[in-house]
């Protein structure tokens, strides 16, 4: 019986498997998870490089400075990231982490920590936390008393003078040593080989001696030198120059007592206690720097039982609803008009109309406030010029008051325009007509079918433009500052400031200081207000649905 022959499989387009021509990348996202598609497999690459290179480059830096918490959330983040983009699983997560981290990072980060913030004392003066303002304010006390230890002195350096800085010292019994930054004085028999010419030191160790022109060139090195000297493992003084070629011991006249947590002044014997982030004397006396701590909701009670921040801050919030309210109902207003009166059928030229009126809406909103703010100028202005007066648009409340809101008209109307169209044009003719027949005028046909069929697309629209502009710092700030001044207000508060504004001038215009805790407080009423009045509104734009 013959043998059946076996026919040799083929290679080629003919072979019995398709031959695997994928791209080298294509192969590596198969063993990543996904489709293996070459963009899909580049940009999983992209975000396991970029989480390598994050993570070599800040945690060292996070270690470094202690920032513990940043560590922690950097490779926490890290790993998953790594862990998702690494696998064939989880192929949702690959889509919602990264989404999610950047949500973490840039809106719930910020917003917790404004609320931790407002419940702190965070400003000028105490700024740092406990231990950096005790190091700062015994540093600071730092004095050469009367009878100080003084030194004859001259520089070293490492590195052929290019190098680290230090002191040779010879006491008045000449006995000599080797003050070293950071270290203390050392012996020069403990700080190394000694080389000398004749009597005159010229190296020890590592460090070379300096003439008077090289100390010159390296001042501010030795400017800010200092040497600890100790005494029983503590810290009493510092040695540091006073002239190149001498040196004294200087004395702190404020020593810090860990155990009892007190600051005790040796030259008055004043003691000080911590007392809301300071310490402060029994009679009251108080020593900056501070650090900060929390201090429950005196920031709150402060916003509302404060005279002399509740007069402006009421006027400042009654002013912020009118200008956002005044806002919203003015751009809506001259938006649906333009947008019906560009709707008309027989209209020619209808498209260059509109393209027109997006113009204000694309240029950037900054540059057209600070334009406005030029025109309205009350002495260089063109509108002044134009009208033949001197007028002042910006100087006068109720006129400035007038500017900001004509300003934000122009700013605002572009989209409401662009919004009302896209409505007005969604609407079924056929509603129209059926009103037309049934005897309905045009302006009952307006009232009764166009407007709450439109309301019904437009009205969450509104909510978020109330809250856009309540919070409007650009607009209120890039045209008049918040001014003009309420006179008699005590703190930063201007006629047009509306509280987002004035929370930036308390924060960073104070003749003070700043107060980041109270602009944090004032920052989160604001956002319960915003929260509570779009929560209200959003509750009755429910009942618009029921006309669909």
């Amino acid at each position: 019986m013959a043998t059946p022959t076996q026919t040799p499989r083929m290679r080629g387009p003919d072979r019995d498997e398709p031959e695997d021509r994928a791209h080298p990348l294509e192969r590596l996202g198969e063993r990543l998870g996904g489709d293996g598609g070459l963009l899909a497999t580049l940009a999983r690459l992209t975000v396991v490089a970029i989480t390598i290179v994050n993570a070599v480059l800040f945690v060292p830096r996070m270690v470094a400075d202690e920032a513990w918490v940043g560590v922690a959330v950097t490779v926490l983040a890290s790993v998953a990231l790594l862990a998702v983009y690494l696998t064939k699983r989880a192929v949702p997560l690959k889509y919602l982490v990264p989404g999610t981290l950047f949500l973490l990072v840039f809106q719930a980060y910020p917003v917790a920590y404004t609320g931790f913030i407002a419940f702190t004392n965070y400003g000028t003066g105490n700024i740092l936390d406990k231990g950096q303002a005790v190091e700062r304010i015994v540093a600071s006390s730092v004095v050469i008393p009367e009878g100080a230890v003084r030194y004859d002195a001259a520089g070293m350096a490492t590195e052929g003078g290019d190098g680290a800085v230090a002191l040779l010292l010879t006491d008045p019994e000449g006995n000599e040593f080797l003050g070293i930054p950071d270290e203390g004085v050392v012996s020069l028999d403990e700080a190394g080989e000694v080389v000398r010419d004749g009597d005159r030191v010229t190296q020890v160790g590592d460090y070379v001696r300096l003439n008077l022109r090289q100390v010159q060139d390296r001042q501010g090195d030795f400017s800010d030198l200092n040497v600890p000297v100790t005494e029983d493992g503590e810290v009493v003084g510092a040695i540091a120059l006073q002239t190149f070629t001498a040196a004294a011991r200087a004395e702190p006249t404020r020593i810090y007592d860990p155990d009892a947590d007190t600051l005790t002044d040796i030259s008055t014997d004043t003691v000080y206690r911590p007392v809301e982030g300071t310490f402060t004397s029994d009679a009251g006396e108080v020593i900056n720097p501070g650090w900060r701590v929390p201090i429950g909701v005196d920031n709150f009670t402060r916003a509302f039982t404060s005279p002399l921040i509740r007069g402006p801050f009421t006027r400042v919030f009654i002013w912020n609803y009118s200008f956002a309210l005044g806002s919203v109902l003015l751009t809506f207003a001259v938006g649906l008009g333009l947008a019906i009166t560009l709707d008309h059928e027989d209209l020619r030229g209808k498209r260059i109309y509109r393209s027109l009126m997006i113009v204000p809406y694309a240029l950037p909103s900054f540059m057209t406030a600070l334009i406005w703010a030029g025109l309205l100028n009350t002495e260089f202005g063109a509108v002044n010029r134009m009208l033949g007066g001197s007028i002042p648009w910006l100087t006068d409340p109720w006129l400035a008051k007038a500017s900001i809101l004509l300003v934000n008209l122009w700013l605002g109307f572009p989209y409401m325009f662009l919004v009302c169209t896209g409505a007005l044009q969604a609407i079924p003719g056929e509603v129209k007509e059926a009103a037309t027949v049934d005897g309905a005028s045009a302006f009952q046909s307006f009232r009764h079918v166009t407007t709450p069929l439109l309301l019904i697309t437009v009205a969450p629209l509104l909510i978020a433009s109330f809250a856009f502009n309540f919070n409007n710092f650009n607009t209120v700030y890039l045209v008049t500052q918040g001014g003009p001044p309420i006179v008699g207000a005590q703190t930063p508060a201007g006629h047009t400031d509306i509280l987002i504004s004035y929370v930036y001038r308390i924060a960073f215009e104070s003749g003070r200081g700043q107060d980041y805790g109270f602009a944090s407080a004032i920052a989160v009423i604001i956002f319960l207000m915003v929260a509570g009045i779009s929560a209200y509104s959003f509750r009755y734009t429910k009942a618009l649905e029921e006309l669909q």
